[in-house]
């Protein structure tokens, strides 16, 4: 293990594919993704194996030829943990434990495995407790060596089977009961989405690490953990804010990932009903990554898969802080410019001039442009609650100073 900072950092490799349908540069970018997903978790990598295949080897992932490569890389800077950019079976999960003689993990299990490490409240700890055991169970055989002796044959047969069922029925006990949990809690959640009466709601919603928490922290002048890590934030925080005069409620969501496991859009249907009930998105980007209008498909997709997509929603666009296009040399006469070229202003002459009015450029960290997205807030807000309330109409200017 590798020490920094005082932190000890687990010694990892990434392995990842490109095939027919993820060229070299999306691969290259779900590398760099699982690489602050290791980070995030508490590993260090040192190296990245990418192989080009049709489509994954249905008994190791990649091909034998890079296998002995990745094993001797393994065995001779003793390795602990070896991370695949996508989720393994558990035929290929046992295969290459055999052969590597580490730990292996699926970029599924990373993203439970940071879910688990972050969640604090009871709720969302059961949240993740109920989706790591449903990746768990069709993954029981490998798990222990006592279970090795279900695969049969001379001087194998016995109890072998039984204790394997005995596992599985035991992890599923558990899912049941831990479904019953969840079940009590959401109706004890929908009591309290009832009880805050009719003011408007908003909700953040993004990718992961987009800077939602640093936002609701200075609009709601309260103290939301946030930090410069995937996940930072798991349980759904809900605050009323006021602008003007007018008072709404305000809540922080999960972020999204792509890839992200069924199983947790599955466990995170609650929290997420947040989103679903909220009267506005503030759909929240980080316009310094590069890869930021796959984030915001990706958003997008989720929202549509629970059934959100048709809310009024504002994109903004934050981190302009940090934004920098890369520039081409006036003497390169062969680079051609590309989106990664674009500047600020060229940018809003994209697309995102179709969404002028519902989209703002902002800088939570450094609260650059965070009065005009105010204004713009405050406006979305009113105009729910006038349509709602209409004899409250003289209550609330169209304009905030």
């Amino acid at each position: 293990m590798l020490e920094k900072e005082d932190i000890v950092y687990e010694k990892t490799i990434l392995i990842g594919l490109i095939t027919q349908q993820q060229d070299e540069e999306k691969a290259t970018e779900y590398l760099d993704e699982l690489e602050f997903l290791a980070y995030t978790a508490g590993g260090e990598v040192l190296k990245r194996f990418v192989q080009k295949m049709e489509m994954p080897n249905p008994k190791t992932f990649i091909g034998s030829g890079k296998m002995d490569e990745v094993e001797e890389y393994v065995r001779e800077n003793d390795i602990g943990t070896a991370i695949f950019d996508d989720e393994l079976s558990p035929a290929q999960q046992k295969n290459i434990e055999r052969i590597l003689k580490c730990k292996i993990i699926d970029r599924t299990n990373l993203i439970l495995d940071i879910f688990a490490q972050r969640a604090k409240t009871s709720y969302a700890r059961t949240q993740v407790e109920l989706a790591q055991y449903e990746y768990l169970l069709p993954r029981l055989a490998g798990m222990w060596t006592h279970l090795e002796r279900q695969r049969g044959g001379i001087g194998m047969r016995g109890p072998g089977e039984t204790e394997i069922e005995t596992d599985r029925r035991i992890v599923r006990d558990r899912i049941s009961l831990l479904k019953k949990k969840l079940a009590k809690i959401d109706r004890q959640m929908e009591v309290q989405r009832g009880n805050r009466g009719a003011l408007v709601r908003v909700a953040l919603v993004g990718y992961t690490n987009v800077g939602k928490s640093t936002l609701m922290n200075v609009i709601s002048k309260s103290e939301v953990f946030a930090e410069n890590k995937l996940f930072a934030t798991l349980d759904t925080t809900v605050r009323k804010v006021v602008i003007g005069n007018l008072p709404f409620l305000l809540s922080d969501t999960v972020g999204f990932i792509r890839k992200l496991p069924t199983q947790l859009v599955e466990s995170f249907k609650s929290t997420l009903d947040e989103v679903r009930e909220a009267d506005l998105l503030l759909h929240v980007v980080d316009i310094s990554h590069p890869s930021f209008e796959d984030h915001i498909d990706s958003v997008n997709q989720i929202l549509d898969e629970i059934g959100s997509s048709d809310k009024p929603v504002l994109m903004v666009f934050n981190k302009i802080d940090a934004f920098e296009p890369e520039i081409i040399e006036s003497d390169d006469l062969v680079t051609e410019k590309t989106t990664a070229h674009y500047t600020l202003e060229e940018w809003k002459r994209t697309w995102m001039s179709r969404v002028s009015g519902d989209a703002i450029f902002i800088s939570a960290l450094n609260k650059e442009n965070l009065e005009e997205f105010r204004k713009v807030v405050y406006q979305k807000v009113r105009e729910i609650h006038i349509t709602r309330f209409p004899y409250n109409n003289f209550l609330y200017p169209e304009i905030i100073e």
